[in-house]
């Protein structure tokens, strides 16, 4: 930690400078564009998944009220990082205030913890459907299903706001650049001349509570799932049981891929554009190809958007 005769000394920063995608001043156009289709693809796909979901009884199982909390989720997680990636396209002004990078970061780790845990719960739901089927209501009741869901969000919640805390306490005083497209822990921490220790023993040890832990159960209960499919005896009930678990199944493949990538790969400044890449996976890709899994892969889905679309033309004559 800094001396009180240090702390005098320095000259502290208000804001930040976010690098994003600056290295390619050409691209600035096409990249604004394809960066607003994506956005507005995720908040449609994710907001019409939502409203099929509340508005149609027979989606009121725990399969989609899980789907409607990662619908709701991904919206919120979109909003947190694309807006602002969008402006500074727009404009040129990349430069973001010490407490809006601050708050960024908080929502976004808050929203990371938050779907780890939800696609554990998925991953628990999947094994009891598949494993425990003639026990599946008795156990997956509405009251284990809203504690999970309370449990996940409280979870991310406690998790991001400690690290956020103590990122807060940290000096930030000479170097303003940070080079991603948003505010995460790693790019943040080194514009500090605080002594990261403790805040980076802390954060490695919350991170790995909210994202291996989750991970690992996940990865579990998948191996209980096979080992179940495995033992059935025809081709067709075989397929039945995968067709329940294959859109869940490439989520978490898609969003724990990208996650050990960005955050296993060294933090070099050779790899630094592998890093952003991946981080775009994570924090733009998956929120939209979410909801265009579930609705491509999803009978249910689709038979609800079918009905909504007849019922609307219906209305429109």
């Amino acid at each position: 930690m800094m001396s009180a005769t240090e702390r005098q000394n320095q000259t502290y920063i208000t804001e930040f400078i976010l690098l994003g995608f600056g290295d390619f001043p050409d691209l600035q156009v096409p990249l604004f564009l394809l960066f607003l289709v994506i956005y507005t693809v995720t908040m449609t796909g994710n907001i019409l998944v939502l409203m099929l979901v509340v508005a149609n009884q027979h989606l009121h199982t725990p399969m989609y009220f899980f789907l409607s909390n990662l619908s709701c989720l991904e919206t919120c997680y979109s909003s947190t990082i694309l807006p602002k990636l969008l402006a500074g396209f727009l404009t040129g002004d990349r430069s973001i205030s010490y407490s809006s990078c601050m708050m960024q970061f908080f929502v976004f780790a808050f929203l990371v913890g938050v779907e780890c845990y939800l696609l554990a719960a998925m991953s628990y739901d999947r094994y009891l459907a598949v494993c425990k089927p003639l026990r599946y209501v008795t156990l997956m009741n509405r009251e284990r299903c809203t504690a999970l869901a309370v449990g996940a969000w409280a979870s991310g919640f406690t998790i991001s706001s400690v690290i956020t805390l103590l990122m807060s306490q940290m000096a930030y005083c000479d170097r303003r650049e940070i080079d991603h497209f948003f505010c995460d822990f790693a790019p943040v921490i080194k514009c500090s001349c605080s002594d990261t220790f403790l805040v980076e023993a802390v954060a490695s040890l919350m991170s790995a509570t909210c994202t291996v832990l989750p991970f690992l159960f996940t990865v579990a209960s998948y191996i209980l799932i096979i080992s179940s499919m495995l033992r059935i005896p025809s081709e067709t009930g075989r397929k039945k049981a995968f067709s329940t678990c294959s859109s869940h199944l490439i989520m978490v493949t898609i969003f724990y891929t990208t996650l050990i990538l960005v955050y296993m790969l060294p933090k070099t400044y050779n790899l630094t554009a592998f890093n952003k890449l991946f981080s775009v996976f994570y924090t733009v890709v998956t929120p939209m190809v979410n909801p265009l899994i579930y609705t491509l892969r999803n009978k249910e889905i689709r038979g609800a958007l079918r009905k909504e679309a007849q019922a609307f033309m219906g209305l429109s004559k």
